[in-house]
């Protein structure tokens, strides 16, 4: 009895003596080492090449077993004590903690029912990964061949997946799908060497003999006519002949199983604000777009155009001398640009990037139905750079006065400055590096445009114009989100209100719409995370007065990476605590 006594004292001093410290770190790598493990194509974005061969399990199964984990690993956080922590460690903690909730949140609604959305998918992501994969080595081809061999099986439980959708009801609404279509029809090639996936093999490193590159080439051009290119045939066979004809006519998030719990869980983790409600974010819509508005008219003043606000909308959609002649000018164009707008950083920034970033076009094969222009990033052991992706499909119908806004948002001092010095923050675990809040993330990028008037970049009003027009198309989102997913709007009215207050082409406007009805909630991150670090701004300047700098304040607000807007808040304000102190 005796022992037994001081076997339990034993263990009572070893557990008060234990680091909460260490146990955190302890945690946090094996939340990392897991989502390696069970992310293999977001391990090769993150650098991490080990997995390189693998793709993902993506079977019930597999997601069941994900949500568990995701609930072991909250149980041992919220086990932790906190309060024994130092500043870093609670942040860590807590941003694990809304990362896990938010998982455990959504895993709820079996979202894998829809693997894809309008301008992008896990029939199309692969190319993403393709892109950040080193080829340096022969075994570097090897562990992609492999990978290639695998996507077949992955492919196939995907449209397992998806009957299983058609079976619930969970399914993209049909009404969108004649436009997503082309996106399948374009993985399915005649040969190996057309299809993308061949690309790494059409040049290849001179440290693999001659010998063993053609080897190699003929295995993956095997994997691919005999695996992969069959393997889409199957899906788009799939899409055509049962998802389409099956899939819901209802148009809203709302009108899905469970929907207006699934779409108030996406409204949280978008927005990242727990307490805001989707009939405030539309009542706050509609005052953006009514202020916007009054800014709109102002600048059609300033070029003396005579006639109305529509009449000058249809001016710009229509008069040739605002869209390029050939897709190079517009690649050209927004080239010039960005590097216009690099020279200027250093007046507002203490701290840049070391990661280059390129101008690129959207790739062929998810054009036609993509977006305007998207960042895409890489990792610092990557072969290449940041890229910012310019669409130059329909390239006639793409206005150049927006250029100025786009290569802001993307590049720098949008997503590609913020992406790329979050790499760069050391001394932190690895998942605050890769962290991507969507409305931190994508309000920043709506902040950079409008701060390029500070820094006068934009040189003509149509310039100007454009960036309203820009500013106004993400007001414009958070009315037509939260009105087609919770107040019934139809497709049609969505586009009629799209079309009526922004000056983007019509070609646009319905890429858009589609994308906010097959994406719930995602087009509110960038007005509500826009207005609150404009919040945080005028907070800064008005209690720093004199002392404030611009440079510092944009230092403070990427200095940890990508955090939920609440913790934002608590950043700014310890930076003019700071600054109070000195």
């Amino acid at each position: 009895m005796l022992r037994m006594i001081g076997f339990a004292v034993l263990l009572w001093a070893t557990a008060a003596q234990a680091d909460p410290a260490d146990d955190l770190e302890t945690l946090i790598e094996d939340y990392w080492a897991n989502e390696m493990e069970e992310n293999p194509f977001s391990a090769t974005g993150s650098g991490v090449f080990e997995y390189n061969d693998k793709v993902p399990g993506v079977s019930p199964e597999d997601y069941r077993r994900r949500a568990g984990e995701a609930k072991e690993f909250l149980t041992r956080l919220e086990a932790l004590d906190r309060v024994g922590l130092d500043e870093d460690g609670r942040l860590n903690a807590d941003l694990l903690e809304f990362i896990l909730k938010h998982d455990i949140a959504q895993s709820a609604f079996d979202d894998w029912r829809i693997p894809f959305l309008a301008d992008t998918g896990f029939h199309t992501n692969f190319g993403y990964v393709v892109s950040a994969t080193p080829f340096r080595k022969e075994s570097d081809y090897e562990d992609y061949i492999e990978r290639l061999r695998a996507m077949p099986g992955y492919i196939d439980q995907n449209i397992a997946n998806m009957r299983q959708g058609l079976a619930d009801g969970f399914t993209q609404p049909k009404e969108i799908l004649a436009n997503i279509i082309p996106s399948f029809e374009a993985q399915v090639k005649e040969s190996a060497a057309e299809h993308p996936y061949y690309a790494p093999f059409k040049t290849m490193p001179e440290i693999i003999s001659g010998r063993r590159q053609s080897a190699l080439r003929k295995e993956a051009q095997n994997v691919l006519e005999e695996g992969v290119i069959p393997a889409y045939q199957r899906l788009l066979t799939f899409m055509q002949d049962e998802y389409v004809p099956g899939a819901r006519d209802t148009l809203g998030a709302s009108s899905l199983p469970q929907g207006d719990a699934y779409y108030e869980t996406r409204v949280k983790f978008y927005t990242t604000l727990d307490d805001t409600t989707a009939e405030e974010i539309h009542d706050i819509g509609l005052r953006e777009v009514a202020r916007i508005r009054l800014e709109m008219q102002g600048v059609i003043k300033e070029t003396g155009f005579q006639g109305s606000f529509a009449e000058f909308l249809n001016y710009l959609r229509t008069d040739k001398q605002f869209y390029a002649d050939t897709p190079q000018q517009l690649l050209d164009r927004a080239a010039w640009i960005s590097k216009d707008i690099d020279g200027r950083l250093p007046a507002y920034f203490g701290k840049m990037p070391r990661q280059p970033y390129s101008v690129e076009p959207v790739p062929d094969a998810i054009a036609e139905n993509y977006t305007n222009a998207r960042y895409v990033g890489a990792s610092l052991d990557a072969d290449r750079g940041g890229q910012f992706w310019v669409n130059t499909y329909m390239h006639e119908k793409r206005p150049m006065y927006q250029l100025v806004a786009m290569a802001l948002h993307e590049a720098v001092p949008g997503h590609h400055m913020q992406s790329a010095l979050s790499l760069e923050i050391e001394d932190v675990p690895e998942f605050r590096n890769q962290f991507y809040p969507h409305a931190y993330g994508e309000g920043w990028g709506l902040y950079s445009e409008k701060l390029g008037v500070e820094m006068g970049v934009y040189l003509t009003p149509y310039d100007h114009f454009g960036r309203l027009t820009w500013e106004m198309w993400r007001a414009c989102r958070l009315v037509i989100d939260t009105g087609l997913h919770t107040k019934g709007w139809t497709r049609q009215r969505a586009i009629d209100y799209l079309a009526s207050n922004t000056a983007l082409s019509l070609h646009n406007v319905q890429t858009e719409v589609d994308r906010y009805i097959a994406w719930p909630g995602q087009a509110l991150a960038y007005k509500m995370g826009e207005l609150t670090i404009w919040e945080l701004r005028a907070k800064a300047e008005r209690e720093l007065g004199d002392d404030f700098d611009i440079r510092e304040f944009h230092d403070a607000v990427l200095a940890e990476g990508g955090l939920p807007l609440e913790m934002l808040r608590v950043q700014i304000d310890d930076y003019i605590a700071d600054v109070k102190s000195r």
